[in-house]
């Protein structure tokens, strides 16, 4: 992903915080052992909160796979190493859709 997709969840988490610390919103990125990434977004609160997303799921291999799911009021992605862009586009992707 370029960078104009980092700078949109920038600006997407910006426009969707409470105005008031401690609002609910919240994006966290982090390595998983396998190695890969975990992308969890929360879309309490936000105009995402009751949006339909279709489960995706690849898993061409154990270095090549990808789940997005949402669940419980959070936008979940994991995948391999080279799937972060990837997890963040499709997040986008269903914002913006």
């Amino acid at each position: 992903m370029e960078n104009k997709g980092y700078q949109w969840i920038e600006e997407w988490y910006l426009e969707n915080q409470a105005e008031e610390w401690g609002g609910t919103t919240s994006v966290k990125i982090e390595t998983i052992d396998n190695p890969g990434w975990s992308v969890k977004i929360n879309l309490q609160e936000t105009n995402l909160e009751n949006k339909s997303f279709n489960d995706f799921f690849d898993d061409k291999s154990e270095d090549d796979w990808i789940l997005c799911e949402v669940k419980e009021g959070f936008f979940h992605g994991v995948g391999d190493a080279k799937k972060l862009s990837t997890i963040l586009n499709i997040f986008k992707e269903w914002a913006e859709g």
